[in-house]
């Protein structure tokens, strides 16, 4: 998730023109700071064979009533609680609108990680603190899981101008990615049928059911996409997170905009990027409601294009109980606002229902 503020470092591939082309599944672009390259293991990902096989076997809960499970992002929250419906207690422990990269938990957390049977965190670096405090403290006879580590290979993952191969930490958004976000529902599932046989055949139903929604949304936004002009299927956002959609989808991510500790963008960077909006001739660019950007803004207004704030990567629309309160409800929302907004129709979208497969009767820190 970006991080809010005004001083802003711009993390953009400046040279990234004719990345992820449709179907090539690999960017031939250099970045700003660093080269963006799409591995060619990416094209046609399936997940893999051995996802419903992850996790420890137990003889159930550890304190012999109902499994205990804990989550960190939201969207991992909502696909976790629809796997587990009415079987386990889902609490996710990292606040929507928060940094999840750099997010110090409380000590409540501990507390909560000490009495989960499961805990699922992103992994690939994504939130490292609050994977650290979880395996210091979840019980000797519970378990830490890592879905992005089981959903995809080294050899898949990205590294981007954002999160260059020398820092050693690949970009961890796979959840915007339906298919990956998919394969994180299957892997759950497996889990929570290990941890709890007595409720196995519920917890792998449900996971099926989850999978064959995103599955029902992916279709959606296929048909939504070939609406878009092939020139427009472009994205500068105000998060580098939608690098592993694009593969998938054969769209190229121009930039984005990342928020830093160190210096202001100058006038020479701002001029550049500027220049690039105005040569790619798209339509729109990305920014967050929960993270406002005034240096988006100002690219927008300079490069006469249109700013759109509306985006989002891990906090869900609306409150918990709210109807699109769920992943489901995120994608359909952020992909409406993309197809729309670069002159593409999103019918195809906006009449998916996004509702949560199971009631979701996970807590959501807020």
């Amino acid at each position: 998730m970006a991080t809010m503020g005004v001083r802003l470092a711009l993390l953009v591939a400046a040279a990234v023109l004719a990345g992820f082309a449709a179907g090539c599944g690999r960017s031939t672009g250099a970045a700003a700071s660093g080269s963006y390259n799409v591995p060619a293991a990416l094209k046609n990902y399936v997940c893999p064979a051995d996802a419903t096989s992850v996790g420890a076997t137990r003889s159930g809960p550890r304190t012999g009533g109902r499994l205990q499970v804990a989550t960190t992002v939201a969207p991992i929250t909502s696909i976790v609680a629809e796997v587990a419906g009415d079987k386990a207690d889902v609490r996710g422990v990292i606040p929507e609108g928060t940094d999840s990269h750099t997010f110090e938990p409380k000590p409540s957390v501990a507390e909560t990680f000490s009495k989960a049977d499961v805990v699922f965190v992103n992994g690939l670096h994504l939130e490292d603190p609050t994977k650290t405090l979880a395996a210091r403290n979840v019980p000797k006879d519970g378990q830490v899981v890592d879905l992005g580590d089981h959903t995809i290979t080294p050899a898949q993952q990205i590294y981007d101008f954002s999160f260059p191969r020398a820092g050693g930490k690949p970009n961890p958004h796979l959840w915007t990615n339906p298919p990956m976000a998919a394969c994180y529902a299957v892997i759950a599932g497996g889990v929570l049928a290990k941890a709890d046989p007595a409720n196995a055949a519920s917890y792998r139903a449900n996971a099926q059911a989850v999978k064959a929604r995103i599955d029902d949304l992916d279709q959606r936004f296929e048909t939504a996409s070939a609406t878009v002009a092939p020139a427009h299927r472009k994205l500068l956002t105000y998060h580098d997170a939608y690098a592993y959609f694009a593969a998938h989808y054969g769209w190229t991510v121009i930039g984005a905009i990342q928020v830093s500790s160190f210096e202001d963008p100058t006038p020479k960077e701002v001029a550049r990027l500027i220049a690039q909006v105005k040569a790619e001739k798209v339509p729109a660019i990305f920014g967050s409601e929960v993270f406002p950007s005034k240096v988006l803004a100002q690219i927008g207004t300079e490069a006469g294009v249109r700013y759109v704030d509306t985006l989002r990567d891990d906090d869900l629309p609306g409150r918990p109980g709210d109807h699109d309160h769920s992943y489901l409800g995120l994608m359909k929302a952020d992909y409406v606002t993309m197809i729309s907004s670069l002159g593409g129709n999103a019918d195809a979208l906006r009449t998916f229902d996004a509702a949560d497969v199971t009631p979701d009767r996970a807590v959501y820190p807020q």
